[in-house]
């Protein structure tokens, strides 16, 4: 059965060349400029900007008014909730040209970005990381980590079904809504019966 084709709203922009993926639909008013790309499966919603060298992977959802500006990596799955900022200098000036000072912003796959959080320029946001509604992060967040507040801070961990793990032992936890069985690592938690690669079961 063949791809389906992208889809572009009449009212959208889209600056050649770019790659946008098969059965992606980008929505009202949306501007992407030259040089970007688009996985499949993706929705933006309306008024999302991507500036030239972003990456968005495949099966992305950005909702309305999101800017995605150069240096940002969104990797697969990953879930940016309306008006989420993402900004690339430290210490802009409008008088002072820092294009050259650009930082980088990768969302690992799986992460859950809120509505009006904002991610520092520089970070990483870590697998199946779930930023609350309004955080601001400043700094990497771990695997699987839930992040609330101005400045947003480690409050718990969340599942890959986005429920809120309880630890069944020290280091273990288990998910209530699939049964998955989490522990902890250096870098966050991890799935013990699902690999993070794997896409969830369909229900």
């Amino acid at each position: 059965m063949p791809s389906e084709p992208p889809f572009i709203h009449a009212s959208a922009y889209a600056d050649p060349p770019l790659q946008i993926g098969a059965g992606s639909k980008i929505w009202h008013f949306c501007h992407l400029m030259s040089d970007c790309e688009i996985g499949e499966n993706c929705t933006l919603g309306q008024n999302v900007f991507v500036a030239s060298g972003v990456l968005v992977g495949n099966n992305v959802k950005i909702q309305n008014n999101v800017s995605l500006y150069a240096g940002c990596v969104i990797e697969d799955d990953v879930f940016l909730g309306p008006s989420a900022v993402f900004t690339n200098v430290k210490n802009p000036r409008a008088e002072i040209d820092r294009k050259a000072d650009y930082a980088s912003i990768r969302v690992r796959r799986g992460a859950t970005i809120g509505a009006n959080a904002t991610i520092v320029c520089g970070v990483m946001v870590g697998r199946y990381a779930f930023v609350a509604a309004g955080a601001v992060v400043t700094h990497d967040v771990p695997d699987y980590a839930l992040m609330l507040g101005v400045p947003a801070r480690q409050t718990g961990w969340m599942s890959r079904h986005g429920a809120h793990l309880k630890p069944e032992s020290p280091g273990a936890w288990r998910c209530p809504l699939s049964g998955y069985r989490y522990e902890e690592t250096p870098s966050g938690l991890r799935c013990l019966d699902l690999p993070e690669e794997q896409p969830l079961p369909v229900r």
